[in-house]
């Protein structure tokens, strides 16, 4: 049987195979040459492997590829986009996997390409006939920006398994909790007039203060009401990010426009959250004859909470020495929980050099992570279940 290539060489085609994936169009790339590239080394070492297309051109696409059979199992799972990058920050060229300093160099080493070569190191040496239940490898699209193959993946239910282990940035420290994330707009329309007669118009600028006031007022209530101890920022956070409005001096502002971002705890439901921010803040303009809309800027990711007793929680902390923790960034870990698969988020980047200018992995982090994953796929698909 042909055989994928060695780690290193995995690694540096998935960093030199461009993948952005950007709410800017113009910035916007396929990740599909990425899966073509993980579908083919699968396919060469023995796994099934199905290409499931998110867009209708089939330019986004996630990829399911098992090891073994039957129901339960491992998942290892990453998203294949990277972020835009700033490319006269970069000293080393950020599609070409340059070694120094003890460290590989390029765009995706540590958010989070270079796991999926791992996961598939890792899994070099098994037998399929050893396997009591299988390993399903998941490669995913958009995760940076609509996560929209994660939403296929719990459309379709695909995969079906026990646990989950997701390798974003965490220094092969498992990560069991994270706040959600939405972000709104928020838009007043009012009437233009000449501004030496305040009668002549109804300034949208004017009303949008009545909005912040009530936004202010809402966080404040918020974070009264809901506390977490396990979060570094044990509050939800509401930040006012944008605003525009406006013309000239001299007009009555007719239109205004904020921006915020909204990152609830775990237990709180952002169609809720949404609902009642809409509905305090039509109060708050009610007598001032102004039109207001809200609309989604992206479709909100809910919090992820994995059970601190599931099976992967307390193996992956007995496997690293370190207790589950919380993260403050988004993941596709609450989509997998939403499949009924416990999720841990563990893997060898550090969170400091995603989205970075010069994005780093420690070589460091290679050997004993690949260890972690084999010492993983043999207790979660090799040994009967319940055997510790």
């Amino acid at each position: 049987m042909a055989r994928a290539p060695a780690l290193l060489e995995m690694i540096h085609e998935l960093i030199a195979t461009p993948s952005v994936s950007s709410v800017t169009p113009a910035l916007d790339q396929p990740n599909r040459p990425v899966i073509d590239l993980l579908a083919n080394w699968l396919d060469q070492l023995g796994y099934r492997v199905e290409v499931m297309p998110v867009d209708a051109a089939g330019q986004k696409a996630n990829l399911i590829a098992t090891l073994g059979s039957g129901p339960g199992g491992l998942v290892l799972a990453g998203h294949t986009d990277t972020v835009p990058w700033d490319e006269h920050r970069w000293q080393h060229d950020p599609f070409r996997l340059t070694e120094a300093n003890g460290r590989l160099y390029g765009l995706g080493t540590s958010d989070m390409k270079a796991f999926l070569a791992l996961a598939i190191e890792a899994a070099r040496g098994f037998s399929p006939r050893d396997f009591r239940e299988p390993l399903v490898l998941v490669a995913t699209s958009d995760e940076e920006s609509s996560m929209a193959g994660a939403r296929a993946l719990v459309e379709k239910q695909r995969p079906q398994a026990r646990c989950a282990v997701i390798g974003e940035p965490t220094a092969w420290r498992p990560i069991r909790l994270h706040k959600g994330m939405y972000m709104e707009s928020i838009r007043l329309q009012g009437r233009s007039g000449h501004s030496s007669d305040p009668a002549l118009g109804n300034s949208a600028l004017e009303g949008m203060r009545r909005v912040l006031d009530a936004l202010v007022e809402w966080r404040t209530e918020l974070q009264a009401q809901h506390h977490n101890p396990l979060f570094a920022v044990p509050v939800p956070t509401l930040n006012l990010g944008h605003i525009h409005g406006g013309d000239n001096p001299n007009r009555i502002c007719a239109e205004c426009e904020l921006h915020i971002d909204l990152r609830p705890l775990p237990g709180m439901d952002i169609e809720a959250l949404r609902a009642a921010m809409q509905n305090r803040l039509s109060a708050a303009i009610a007598d001032t004859g102004l039109a207001l809309s809200c609309r989604p800027l992206v479709e909100g990711t809910p919090a992820m909470d994995t059970p601190a007793g599931a099976d992967i929680v307390t193996s992956t902390e007995q496997l690293t020495g370190y207790a589950a923790s919380s993260a403050a960034f988004g993941t596709e870990g609450p989509y997998f929980n939403q499949m009924g698969i416990h999720t841990v988020i563990l893997g060898p980047g550090d969170i400091e050099q995603a989205h970075q200018p010069d994005e780093y992995l420690a070589l460091d982090r290679i050997d004993p992570g690949i260890d972690l994953l084999r010492k993983l796929i043999r207790r979660f698909c090799l040994e009967p279940p319940g055997t510790t």
